[in-house]
């Protein structure tokens, strides 16, 4: 990679607060400046009582499937304020991001997709297309999709989740990249959710949200891709899954241009 492909690029970076600075310095690293504008905030989730019966159940389970890196780091700091992981139960993730966060941790067996980083993909795996009569534990943040569990349901599994964080919309005053957009110095959108994708659109105004509209914009995925088109964005570009996939996407566009 040319480490001057993204000189004099400003790249909007809206990954949660804590979680932006790994694609910030590589934006950096490629000569880029990242300008952090967080369009969700990761709070604790609210019910105690369901979250600790379930965990003192752990034992009982066949397979835990975590959804994100954040039901993994918010999910097993809950488990392990209570009691240890259960040598035996095997672990899936969703994503590559949510695999090494469960490495870090020390969980390294972990099923993951062979392609398509996403429920979907997951679903294929051979392994949970053998689930029935298994007990299976989910977690994810609250409100999540329900694609995976119904699936599973459907398979013959008995699911249960540990919803562990919740998302927001932070309260973030908003006019200071409203000034960039407005004066043509914002080269580059990165999004990581089509959640955080309508954060971003509600925290902008009218003339904001048009003007943002026509900076290409980068997604990891098809699902946040079409929620961005379906809000107004003109110049979608499609990723690979994480910060990898991000920043090639952005250095091959910027390489052309």
């Amino acid at each position: 990679m040319n480490p001057a492909v993204l000189s004099g690029r400003r790249v909007l970076v809206t990954r949660p607060a804590g979680q932006a600075e790994g694609l910030a310095d590589r934006i950096r690293a490629a000569g880029g400046e990242p300008v952090l504008f967080p369009t969700l905030d990761i709070l604790p989730a609210g019910d105690a009582v369901q979250l600790n019966a379930l965990i003192a159940d752990l034992d009982a389970y066949d397979l835990a499937i975590f959804i994100s890196s954040n039901a993994v780091s918010m999910g097993l700091a809950l488990v392990r304020s209570r009691r240890s992981w259960p040598a035996r139960l095997r672990v899936a993730a969703v994503g590559p991001g949510s695999a090494r966060a469960l490495k870090q941790a020390g969980i390294g067996e972990v099923l993951l997709p062979k392609v398509g980083f996403d429920s979907e993909g997951l679903l294929a795996l051979p392994e949970l297309n053998r689930v029935s009569g298994q007990r299976v534990l989910i977690f994810r943040g609250a409100g999540g999709r329900e694609l995976l569990g119904e699936t599973l349901r459907a398979r013959g599994a008995r699911i249960e989740y540990v919803e562990c964080y919740r998302r927001a919309r932070p309260k973030t005053d908003a006019a200071p990249l409203s000034a960039l957009c407005a004066r043509g110095e914002l080269d580059a959108v990165t999004v990581s959710s089509s959640e955080g994708v309508r954060n971003l659109w509600d925290m902008l105004g009218a003339d904001a949200r048009e003007r943002l509209g026509a900076i290409p914009l980068f997604a990891p995925h098809e699902r946040i891709a079409a929620t961005a088109r379906e809000l107004g964005a003109r110049r979608v570009v499609l990723t690979a899954a994480g910060d990898d996939g991000l920043i090639d996407g952005l250095t091959a566009f910027f390489a052309r241009v």
